[in-house]
């Protein structure tokens, strides 16, 4: 008897690598399963038009989905990147902790992995190259402390670490903050003799990044500073409830249970920081970001999505730093979570459409479930009529889905506005446009762009959709009425800022 029990008893390595395997093949199930989100299939249309740039964001993610997309349309091929990025996290941690020993570095490949983003975010977005190079970036700054001060393999580890923060930095803005981050660490902590060197050629490494984009914006309109730091920050003031959700956010992220124990274990961190040079560098690399992101959450909403590129490492210092037996605990609880993540999402998966029927986002969630429906709806008008909606979300979806074009018509918002760049207004002068909405049009404000005007509805799983079929477009009206706002709210570009081109103004402005 007892021998059977042995037989069947499971060893904690092999209990370990079987969840690792079936955490890999829920995330590779989720990213098959989950129809294209809006964001995603605006990113999905990025990489259809290969460029330097692009409106919101430098141009990294669009630059692998253009590769991607010629491999395969299929949702779980175009999420490879996010798919995959958990698994890259963890080699990762593994190699920052190694040091320490082979059991603390297994805890932290297994804490990281766990963590909540690492289970459920199979989204590919411009997250991803910025999490992947942040994470690439420290653990080369910590392999290049590792090394004999001053030496050449230093060196060159810290420029590895510039060159990737480099990466970083053309998948998003906010990576800046680590380079930020090893300023402050050479400046403030390190008192090796190799730290000026090593900086200065971590920052020649880094700079041609974004030197390329400063070059790019000046000849685009410097869309992505007009973006990241004046059009979406016109209504940003101070705010008791984004701290508080800052907060909320971070102790979901990391797990109540990492922090709480990271605090308890404080003065074995401490200990930790001060003798270990990894630790440290882990430590800061970490603490500075949050913290300045914390003070930003003063006067803006901090997304989920901007803490996980410095997440991983709170897992990574609590390896180095707590016992094995707080570590052992930590993994099981965050195992709970994670379970609790993937029975949660297998749940929602099972439950049909209509259960959602009250709430406020069916509309959406028709959209984008449904989309092959809709665009039937359309296919009688397909070769008469330029698609459009009101909102780049449901643009992107639908164009994503039929693939074919689907204009934004109107103003739209601040966000994600590459339709300037991709519809020009101009070539649809006399032609016709089909405008699809979630609710319901009023002629008036259609009737100045168009010769003549149809109005007609369909329906969808209940949800009742508008066509606004406009005949002869005026593109002139359209100019003065549209367009002409357009340019006074999203492109007042700076006089400092030098221009060598500006497409959307010498399209439609050329005076």
């Amino acid at each position: 008897m007892n021998a059977v029990r042995k037989a069947f008893r499971l060893h904690p390595i092999g209990l370990a690598c079987a969840g690792v395997l079936a955490l890999v093949l829920f995330r590779l199930w989720f990213s098959a399963a989950l129809p294209m989100t809006g964001d995603e299939a605006y990113f999905v249309l990025w990489g259809e038009h290969p460029a330097g740039g692009y409106y919101d964001h430098p141009p990294m993610v669009g630059w692998w989905l253009a590769g991607l997309l010629a491999i395969s349309r299929a949702e779980w091929v175009l999420r490879l990147p996010a798919l995959l990025l958990p698994l890259a996290l963890a080699w990762a941690s593994w190699h920052l902790v190694r040091p320490h020993g082979t059991a603390r570095a297994s805890g932290a490949v297994l804490l990281v992995l766990l963590q909540p983003a690492n289970v459920w975010n199979v989204l590919i977005t411009t997250d991803i190259p910025v999490i992947l190079f942040s994470m690439l970036s420290v653990l080369a700054y910590v392999s290049g402390l590792r090394c004999a001060a001053s030496s050449r393999r230093a060196l060159a580890w810290h420029a590895a670490a510039g060159a990737l923060l480099g990466l970083a930095f053309l998948g998003k803005y906010f990576a800046a903050l680590l380079g930020i981050a090893y300023l402050a660490h050479v400046l403030c902590v390190r008192r090796d003799a190799g730290r000026c060197a090593g900086f200065a050629l971590l920052l020649l490494a880094a700079l041609p990044a974004p030197l390329y984009n400063l070059w790019w914006n000046s000849g685009h309109c410097w869309v992505n500073i007009l973006f990241n730091f004046i059009n979406r920050n016109h209504d940003t003031g101070l705010s008791w409830q984004n701290p508080l959700l800052y907060g909320l956010s971070l102790i979901y992220l990391a797990t109540p249970w990492l922090l709480v124990a990271l605090w308890r274990g404080r003065r074995s961190v401490g200990a930790a920081v001060r003798s270990d040079a990894g630790a440290s560098a882990v430590f800061w690399l970490m603490l500075l970001p949050l913290a300045l992101f914390a003070l930003l959450s003063l006067w803006r909403q901090i997304g989920l999505h901007w803490l996980v590129s410095f997440i991983p490492l709170l897992a990574v210092l609590a390896a180095m730093a707590l016992s094995e037996a707080v570590l052992a605990k930590l993994v099981r609880w965050s195992a709970i979570l994670a379970l609790a993540h993937v029975l949660a999402i297998a749940l929602i998966a099972a439950l049909p459409l209509q259960t959602w029927k009250q709430s406020k986002l069916y509309d959406g969630i028709v959209l984008t479930v449904r989309a092959g429906d809709l665009i039937a709806q359309l296919q009688p008008y397909a070769n008469d009529y330029l698609f459009a909606m009101e909102g780049y979300s449901p643009a992107a979806t639908l164009a994503y889905q039929a693939q074919r074009p689907f204009a934004v018509f109107g103003e739209g918002s601040f966000h994600a506005r590459q339709d300037d760049f991709t519809t020009d207004w101009r070539t649809r002068d006399g032609r016709n446009v089909l405008i699809l909405r979630k609710s319901e049009p009023k002629k008036d404000d259609y009737s100045a762009f168009f010769d003549r005007l149809e109005l007609r509805e369909f329906s969808v799983e209940g949800v009742r959709f508008y066509l606004v079929l406009g005949q002869g477009f005026k593109y002139a009206a359209y100019r003065d009425k549209v367009l002409a706002r357009i340019r006074e709210r999203f492109y007042r570009i700076p006089a400092w800022l030098p221009q060598r081109g500006c497409d959307f103004c010498e399209w439609y402005f050329p005076r």
